[in-house]
């Protein structure tokens, strides 16, 4: 695992801390799973936006415009 050095308020730095131990957990685990989700986000749009292309072109309405109550029910 590397090492990084980050720079933050001080207060803020403490707050986080104590959020951290109130969580039974230490700011280290919390930022990685916060840098493990932010790259995971962009993982996830590039999958999404995938699906969308692929049924892009499998969906067909014969060119009906569906109401907004339409499109919204389950």
């Amino acid at each position: 695992m590397k090492n990084i050095t980050l720079s933050a308020d001080e207060n803020l730095i403490e707050a986080a801390r104590r959020r951290a131990m109130e969580e039974h957990t230490t700011l280290n685990e919390q930022f990685r799973l916060w840098l493990k989700n932010y790259v995971g986000r962009e993982q996830q749009v590039a999958r999404a936006m995938r699906t969308i292309r692929e049924l892009q072109g499998q969906l067909f309405t014969g060119g009906r415009k569906f109401t907004r109550d339409e499109m919204n029910e389950r």
